[in-house]
């Protein structure tokens, strides 16, 4: 009868640690995406400029850039459950900040939503990879596609968010908060497994610091491939409604094509993983990744919006397949939870500064060659960089422990 009891309590709690991905997951994107249909009533109740409203999504990315390494250090010293707690704890403060005030509170709030954000992008890899040692792929889809689903629903019902409670975008951007709660509570509930904070290989890492890290070469491949396929991204997502409006779509039906190129997302990102984990390397679904990206951008630059929704679905399945063998490979190319957290960092790091570069050199490009030609040149160019990398960081190696 004891035996039974406890294995009743591990799936219980097994299925605890599942909950826990999907809750932190959603917390790591909606914020964000929830911001741009209620940008102009941001700008227009709080009269900010075209400068200030930027910031609004920029500010997030800056966090990445410039925190992901520290938290991937500070992380071991505190445990992973602990720090976890933390960055949700200042994530949920920081979406009651962002509404609760006037300018100051909207971009401090932004600065905390980052930084919580942050905490969970470079964790939940190491959280994963230790809860579910052999079912890394599965539950990296699993994670992906939750915060892909509910980014996807935050940016498609934000308006009708701020109608339904009633308080416009304060309400648009506040409700997100209720996810936030909810995963503070799982995380906490999940600790008292009992689990320890800091296991051996942890202690014994934290001595050494993450330097190590930037040394591999490896390291630098998962990097920089992490930073081009967000680069392209998030070039698209910010541009893109502009280039459809040259190209003769109407301004309303550009937010459909965006609904859609994330709907595309969902099934690869879930799928690939699981199959990615199974295979002797991902070389090939580096390849896959670079060709589908190139096939959407040669559709988008030659037959406009005759090819639109080929080419939308086709960035969505490829999009969605780069990020998530780029956290896959946090997890595959580690030894260990420590060097996986460490390689999280660091590449969320190098790879969110690289991709804070694309939306303006897309923009800038567009001023000097109104065709947009140039910016899809520069798109075709990061491609073929992100192949070169992506082959280098699906070989079968792992990055070396300190």
């Amino acid at each position: 009868m004891n035996n039974n009891m406890q294995k009743s309590n591990t799936v219980s709690w097994s299925w605890l640690s599942v909950l826990v991905v999907i809750l932190v997951s959603t917390n790591l994107r909606s914020p964000i995406t929830a911001v741009g249909p209620v940008l102009g009533q941001i700008s227009d109740y709080l009269t900010l400029d075209s400068f200030q409203s930027s910031l609004l999504t920029a500010i997030p990315l800056f966090m990445f850039a410039s925190c992901s390494v520290l938290v991937s250090k500070y992380s071991h010293v505190q445990g992973m459950h602990r720090f976890l707690l933390f960055g949700l704890i200042v994530l949920a403060v920081g979406i009651i900040v962002r509404v609760g005030g006037g300018t100051a509170s909207l971009f401090v709030g932004s600065v905390m939503i980052g930084l919580g954000i942050c905490v969970g992008n470079v964790v939940a890899p190491g959280y994963i990879k230790t809860s579910f040692p052999n079912n890394i792929g599965l539950m990296t889809g699993i994670f992906a596609v939750a915060m892909n689903l509910t980014a996807a629903f935050a940016s498609g019902f934000s308006l009708r968010l701020g109608e339904w409670t009633g308080f416009g975008w304060r309400g648009s951007l506040g409700v997100w908060v209720v996810l936030a709660i909810g995963s503070i509570i799982a995380v906490f509930f999940d600790q008292l497994r009992g689990q320890k904070n800091v296991i051996p290989e942890q202690k014994k890492q934290v001595q050494t610091g993450i330097g190590h890290i930037f040394k591999s070469r490896l390291a630098w491949y998962i990097s920089i491939f992490m930073g081009i396929q967000s680069l392209v991204y998030y070039s698209l997502i910010s541009w893109l409604p502009k280039v459809l409006v040259d190209y003769g779509m109407a301004a309303k039906d550009t937010g459909w094509l965006l609904f859609l190129i994330q709907i595309a997302m969902i099934p690869i990102m879930f799928v690939g993983p699981i199959i990615a984990h199974r295979m002797k390397d991902q070389r090939l679904m580096a390849v896959a990744v670079a060709v589908g990206m190139l096939g959407s951008i040669l559709i988008f630059f030659l037959y406009k919006l005759d090819g639109i929704y080929v080419a939308a679905i086709l960035l969505g399945l490829s999009n969605g397949l780069s990020f998530s063998l780029s956290i896959l490979f946090f997890s595959l190319r580690a030894k260990s939870t420590a060097n996986a957290i460490k390689i999280s960092g660091m590449a969320q790091s190098v790879g969110y500064l690289i991709a804070a570069f694309g939306p303006p050199i897309f923009g800038k490009l567009h001023e000097i060659d109104p065709s947009w030609n140039y910016s899809f040149y520069f798109l075709a160019a990061s491609i073929v960089l992100l192949l070169l990398t992506g082959i280098k960081a699906a070989e079968n190696k792992f990055v070396e422990e300190s």
